[in-house]
């Protein structure tokens, strides 16, 4: 499952990703947020971020947070996007050779609200949260080949090892998506 993106990088946000990727790959470093003068809105909020990698149109990592866990969006997306590139556990880190053929996108979350049940859901507009107890499954919305709330749902179980038949806490969230 990988969010649509067809689309180069053209954003703040996937140039930010992309740049982040790109000198960990190469030169192993974590650049820094200070350097990027041009991404001020970036540097002044907090927010949860995925950053997702696919490679001629499929998923070559994708890593993010639910909740802010950094000083800054530009922070949490540098973070993120070094993750996805080298600590996804579905992929070996991304080679330099590989680089020319990724996109970059970066979902950046809004806050995660209760639910009191799926009726509440659309895949489409809502990615979606699962907890039961220390478990926690999130799946974005709009992925490709999630189209019914009972798709999303299951998945976003399994993530966490959540069985069909316990009770679950369920949350939604929306996303501003970024290639």
């Amino acid at each position: 499952m990988s969010p649509k993106n067809d689309a180069p990088e053209h954003s703040p946000q996937a140039r930010l990703a992309r740049e982040a990727i790109e000198a960990w790959v190469r030169e192993g470093k974590k650049i820094s947020s200070a350097s990027q003068p041009d991404l001020q809105k970036l540097l002044s909020e907090k927010s949860a971020a995925f950053v997702s990698i696919k490679k001629k149109g499929s998923l070559r990592g994708c890593i993010g947070t639910f909740q802010p866990t950094r000083d800054s969006l530009a922070e949490e997306i540098i973070g993120n996007a070094i993750s996805a590139a080298s600590r996804d556990p579905r992929f070996p880190p991304l080679r330099e050779e590989e680089l020319e053929d990724v996109d970059i996108g970066v979902d950046v979350l809004g806050e995660p609200e209760p639910i009191p049940d799926a009726g509440y859901l659309d895949p489409r507009r809502f990615g979606v949260i699962v907890r039961s107890g220390n478990r926690l499954g999130l799946l974005l919305p709009d992925l490709e080949g999630v189209d019914t709330v009972d798709q999303q749902l299951e998945i976003a179980r399994r993530k966490a090892g959540i069985a069909s038949h316990e009770p679950v806490q369920l949350l939604r969230f929306t996303v501003e998506r970024y290639h």
